[in-house]
Parts: C-alpha cells; structure tokens; sequence
C-alpha cells in the first residue's frame, strides 16, 4: 500500500474507532510520526492510565501493551506487531522470582516495568528508567531485590546509598549491552567535542565514560536544554528522529551502529493499520491476575 494512503486510512479509522496511538521512541520514524503520543515506557504508562479513549494502539512491545491493559481494562489495547517481545522481560518468570524472594525474605521486590504481568503480580512496586531512584528511595525497608535489568539496577545501587540492592544475575537488555568501551574510545576519537548520553541499561564502564545518563525522554530533554552542539548518544537508534527533529542546528552521533532493537522495528505503518481495521492482536489479561500486576503499578505511578 502507499505510504500516505496508509497514513490517510489509519488517521481515519482512528477517528472511526475512538482510538489512541501510542509509540516508543524507539519505534520507526514513520510510526512515531502518526502517533498521538510518543514517549518512553514511564510516559506512555502514565498516558495510558489518564486516556479516555476506546481503543489503544500500542506501538511498542508486548511488555508495554500489557501495562497499559492492566491499567485501563476496560479499554481495548491492541499490539500492532503481535511477535514484537522484550528478551529483558523474558529472562525472568514468576517461577523463578518467587525462587528468589524465598531467598531474600525480607527484600522489597521492585521489578524494572521491562517485566511480564505475571512478574508484575508478585512485585512490590514497579518502576521504569525515568524514576527508578525515586521508587527505590520510597521503599522502607534497607533490602531490595531489583529484578530483571542488572546494569540499572548497578545505576540504582550508585545512586542509593542506604540500601541494599539485590540485583537479578544475568539480565540485560540486549541492544544495549552490544556497546563496547572500544565503541566509546572510537567515537569520542572522532568527536572529541560532543557530549555522551547513554542509558541507565548500558554497563558501569560505559556509564562511567558518559557526560550524562538518563532514560530516553530524560537524554532528549537533556540534548534540547544544552548549549553544547555535538552528542553521542548511547542508547536505542530509534530517539535520533526526535532529537533531529527537535535540534535541526544540533549533530547526533550514534554511538555504536549496534543499537538497534529489532523487536521495536517490527511494527510497520500496515501492521497499525491492520490492527486497526481489524482489531487485530488484542491484548487480554485473566482479571485475577490484572488486579494482583494492578498495585505494583499504581504504586510506581503515585510517585512525581
């Protein structure tokens, strides 16, 4: 189909539909720009619990689509690509959680929002990268099991002093792990006047090489408020066509051609399209386990 047709029909079933569309900032260009809301996982969980919309289009992963649902179940949330899956949130299982707290008695289970609902029903709270500190620093008790990203919750430990951070061995997101030191030590050779932004989900060493670290509506704010000209940017390729958008005097550097995640590259304009003049790929939640995933996130959302 031709790209403004689609575009054209799917702002048209929008409106037929009562419907709300949802992006990553990771997502395609092209997806981004025919939606209503473009933001990174705290965002879009704060858009989705406040919509009155009918419908929800959610351009993202299953993990996200499945937050939103819990929040608003009786709206209909539809995943426009129904195989696009997180392998972070897929390294742990309820099973396996529970096999820790049976460990960590005393912790307060905080699970990175990267987590399947099953996950989220036997958490404490819930948090994103944009404010895992300050979930953390909320929590009354000096143990936390912090499950499944173990490079932020390593972040949170540097920034959390007072308590103890149990971090869940061996999770990763795997777009950002691909970042290398011989990365930075290349691209910093070669713009030796830009500013690095990366990811809290990067490795301390990265972390440590980096100006600034922050969730990805946090670096694009940061690149928007600075005076410098020159970033590199360390973290999902997808956020460079707001950036550029938003900077057109500014200069963006990749830091490394690896950051790509084809799980956010999977939904095309034709899979939103589909899903809306079709209602394809709705996503459903038993409501037992909605309400038990229901307060970890509540909890997260409480929190400014």
């Amino acid at each position: 189909m031709d790209k403004t047709f689609l575009i054209n029909e799917i702002n048209r079933l929008k409106k037929e539909k009562n419907a709300c569309i949802l992006a990553h900032n990771y997502q395609l260009p092209e997806v981004q720009d025919i939606a209503d809301i473009v933001g990174d996982s705290f965002a879009l969980s704060r858009a989705a619990a406040k919509m009155d919309n009918e419908v929800i289009v959610f351009c993202g992963v299953k993990f996200m689509a499945e937050s939103a649902k819990i929040l608003s179940p009786n709206k209909r949330v539809l995943l426009p690509s129904k195989y696009a899956g997180c392998p972070l949130a897929e390294c742990i299982d309820e099973e396996q959680l529970m096999e820790e707290k049976e460990k960590h008695p005393e912790a307060a289970v905080v699970c990175y929002i990267n987590s399947s609902t099953e996950v989220k029903a036997i958490s404490d709270i819930c948090c994103t990268s944009s404010n895992a500190v300050k979930v953390i620093e909320s929590i009354d008790k000096d143990e936390i099991l912090f499950v499944p990203d173990e490079n932020l919750a390593s972040y949170v430990a540097e920034k959390v002093t007072d308590k103890k951070i149990i971090p869940w061995s061996g999770g990763h997101c795997i777009t950002h792990a691909r970042i290398t030191i011989e990365d930075v030590k290349k691209i910093k050779e070669e713009h030796p006047g830009a500013e690095m932004l990366v990811h809290p989900e990067v490795s301390k060493e990265i972390r440590d090489s980096a100006e600034f670290v922050g969730s990805t509506s946090q670096i694009i704010d940061y690149a928007k408020k600075s005076p410098n000209k020159e970033f590199i940017i360390g973290t999902e390729i997808g956020v460079l066509h707001k950036m550029k958008n938003d900077n057109p005097e500014k200069k963006f550097y990749l830091l490394s051609p690896r950051l790509v995640c084809q799980n956010m590259k999977m939904t095309t304009l034709k899979d939103v399209h589909n899903s809306l003049l079709n209602m394809e790929h709705e996503i459903f939640i038993p409501e037992s386990m909605r309400i038990k995933a229901l307060g970890s996130l509540e909890k997260m959302l409480r929190i400014e």
